[in-house]
């Protein structure tokens, strides 16, 4: 038999065998749910002689299904090429392709990728005279795509009072025409997008009994892989599909359920069994890949969800070491003490540094780990995304930067000077540049006189431009990094736009710009002198040549930087997961309902239990966010960490006792005001006249805590004074800026 010599424990075995009714296999982290799923397809095709054309495998990835079957290949000694396993588009894609006609389009339709859709809704809001500003081209097609995986048309949103208030109310009025004129140009162009494929399949199931009666005796196995992620319309196919034979079994994990930002719903899962009455539950509880220290961490965690499928994971594992937790001073301290932990064990253990994963709940976060990492030559690769200094947002905002710095920058000004868009497009870009090469002038000289050179409405862009530049070279002479990069960062428009791209894109490029804010605030408080943003900009220029030169060798094992969201399927010897401060992770988008709050909660629950051997946690008391050092509180999800799984690394900041951490809770502080969007500083805290501040003073730093002045000296108007601070040394601070206050 094919299951002989196979090593599966006898849950796994039987779940495998039955497949004379529907079946729900819940499978914890580490339990080898894929080597369940593929010995159940190759134990049907083999040992039941079912014929893999009446078999249907549904996954979400093409990685997970190019991986299934070559492992059945392998099991079976057959091709798999008649199986019906695929991902979810690509399999309802391959059935439109012979039943399009049914709908209107031709078997040869294209497929639209995003950037196709976008290009087309780029084009309708163009002609319909719309801001697009306002008619953000990524906003309008996350709305029409959120409505669309609810089973709206755009006739039905259009017609639907909910759905024009909504916008009205987003000052989006002509949203619902757009949705109009957008599918209205699909169709004319025998066209589908990602989610025309999914709500096409229903449509033509619905529409057409004896097409979906056909598939329904096609499909006599169904089988879904990650089922916690399938959405509204996947899970009606699903069932329709399924409804006459009824030989379906999911696989998956209600705990690891984190993407109902794409549509997916837990529900699907919570609720099988009401739609399939005779379901037979198999629950894969032990964990091949973790510690018992870790598995029983998550375990105490998931435990606060309300809506969850009872299971215990355990596993033979050895205990392990404890969940270490460490408290940090700020992000700073928190990168340089991961690098450090991350050296002593590549170290000490003899780990390569791919068997390293640092885990964060945003992309921003990474800015930080990149320069330490750096500074410590650790390789590092981040997974889902680009080098912070690489990301399109942060090199347009530095491009601002560079031009201000230096107005002959040519390379500066073609990437900023259509960034956010002015209506100047590449003909007038070109007749700026060829005047001054024409002229012998300088590109500055050139658009300084743009009058003479371009004409009417194009002339008076070109000369706010410079008048914003000139604004901002002013800002340059006076004031540090931070204050010049603010300015020019909200004068030029670049942060507003980001700001106004509500989209799950248009907030992470918005945070990233933020972090980059809070690279050039750091960097002025920590260097008093030659704290401009040229300085900012040469330091950052060097580490990004540094950065490139690094990461050529792609052999090199790295230490991996990804988002928890990313890391999902993923293991890793070590984990260290940072940020775990309220109001980050969870999210403080996320903690205003308990559905929201679960998710976070499982989210957390994926990241612990990413980790083979050993789980780092770190926090930091402080934190720059949105240009301001705030003071950050503890993760809830630490304090639902089972004590005896926890070991503290250090008591400094935050933790004088475990017994303190956990029953007084004295990180809540009621005189801290916090928004969604924006968290102000101690509103207590209120700097001394640096008039009169004299040496000999005890003195407190928002940043640096308690320390004493030294001495004051006073050059040509500017007031410096030399502070020693307890954990950080002697600081050389301006007062005009470093904000001391006097404390008896």
């Amino acid at each position: 038999m094919i299951l002989d010599n196979i090593d599966l424990n006898d849950v796994q075995i039987e779940a495998i065998k039955h497949n004379d009714s529907p079946s729900m296999i819940i499978a914890g982290a580490g339990s080898g749910k894929t080597r369940v799923l593929t010995y159940k397809i190759a134990y049907l095709m083999k040992e039941k002689n079912i014929p893999p054309y009446n078999i249907l495998a549904l996954t979400f990835t093409n990685k997970a299904a190019k991986e299934m079957s070559n492992r059945i290949e392998k099991a079976v000694g057959l091709e798999t090429n008649s199986l019906w396993l695929g991902t979810f588009h690509s399999v309802f894609a391959k059935i439109l392709r012979f039943e399009a006609d049914m709908l209107g389009f031709s078997r040869n339709f294209s497929i639209y990728d995003r950037d196709d859709s976008k290009s087309v809704i780029k084009s309708i809001i163009k002609e319909l005279n719309l801001d697009d500003k306002i008619y953000n081209p990524n906003t309008v097609i996350a709305r029409i795509s959120g409505a669309k995986n609810r089973l709206m048309s755009a006739k039905q949103y259009y017609e639907d009072p909910i759905c024009q208030s909504d916008d009205q109310t987003a000052k989006r009025p002509m949203l619902g025409k757009i949705f109009l004129m957008y599918e209205a140009r699909c169709f004319k162009a025998d066209a589908m997008d990602f989610d025309d494929i999914l709500i096409n399949t229903y449509r033509l199931f619905n529409q057409n009994p004896e097409i979906l009666y056909k598939y329904q005796e096609k499909f006599k196995y169904i089988l879904v892989d990650e089922f916690q992620d399938t959405n509204l319309i996947q899970y009606n196919i699903i069932k329709d599909l399924s409804a006459i034979h009824e030989n379906i079994c999911i696989v998956g994990d209600d705990a690891q359920s984190i993407y109902a930002f794409r549509g997916a719903n837990i529900y699907n899962m919570l609720n099988f069994k009401k739609d399939f009455p005779k379901t037979k539950i198999f629950k894969l509880e032990q964990n091949y890949r973790s510690t018992k220290n870790i598995v029983n961490a998550a375990n105490s965690v998931i435990k606060y969800n309300e809506n969850q499928m009872p299971k215990e994971s355990w596993t033979g594992n050895v205990a392990g070491d404890l969940i270490f937790i460490t408290s940090c001073i700020d992000n700073i301290d928190e990168a340089r003490k991961i690098s450090d932990s991350i050296l002593e064990n590549h170290i000490s253990k003899h780990y390569s540094y791919d068997k390293f994963a640092v885990l964060c709940r945003t992309n921003y976060q990474f800015r930080s780990l990149e320069e330490e990492l750096r500074k410590a030559n650790i390789p590092y690769k981040i997974v889902g995304g680009m080098s912070f200094y690489q990301r399109k947002e942060i090199k347009d905002m530095l491009a601002y930067f560079k031009f201000v710095i230096n107005h002959n920058d040519e390379e500066a000004f073609r990437r900023i000077i259509n960034m956010p868009k002015r209506g100047i497009g590449p003909t007038t870009v070109n007749k700026i540049i060829i005047a001054a090469h024409d002229n012998d002038m300088s590109i500055w000289d050139t658009l300084c006189n743009a009058q003479h050179i371009l004409k009417g409405k194009t002339a008076n862009i070109i000369e706010d431009f410079v008048e914003m530049i000139k604004a901002s070279k002013i800002q340059l002479e006076k004031n540090n990094a931070f204050e010049t990069a603010s300015f020019i960062a909200q004068r030029s428009g670049l942060l507003k736009e980001l700001f106004e791209d509500k989209t799950i894109n248009g907030s992470s490029r918005y945070e990233n710009v933020q972090e980059l804010l809070n690279a050039a605030k750091n960097f002025s408080e920590n260097k008093q002198e030659d704290n401009s943003l040229s300085d900012f900009i040469q330091e950052v220029s060097l580490l990004t040549g540094v950065d490139e030169a690094d990461q050529k060798d792609d052999n090199l094992p790295k230490v991996t930087l990804m988002t928890i969201h990313s890391s999902k399927g993923l293991e890793f010897e070590y984990v260290y997961i940072a940020g775990m401060e309220e109001q980050l992770f969870p999210s403080a988008l996320m903690i205003n309902s308990k559905e929201d709050l679960e998710e976070e909660r499982r989210l957390f629950y994926v990241a612990i239990t990413r980790a083979k051997n050993a789980v780092y946690l770190s926090h930091a008391s402080k934190r720059f966010k949105f240009g301001k050092l705030i003071d950050c509180v503890p993760s809830r999800f630490i304090k639902e960490i089972d004590p005896k799984f926890i070991h503290f690394q250090n008591k400094s900041f935050n933790f004088r006792s475990k017994n303190n951490f956990f029953n007084n809770k004295p990180f809540f502080k009621k005189n801290k005001i916090e928004k969604t969007n924006n968290i102000e500083e101690d509103i207590n805290f209120e700097a001394t006249d640096p008039k009169e501040l004299k040496a000999g003073d005890n003195v407190e730093h928002q940043k640096f805590g308690k320390g004493k002045i030294h001495s004051i000296t006073n050059s040509q108007g500017t007031i410096k004074a030399k502070v020693y601070f307890k954990d950080f040394g002697e600081k050389t601070l301006l007062l005009s800026f470093a904000k001391l206050r006097v404390i008896k």
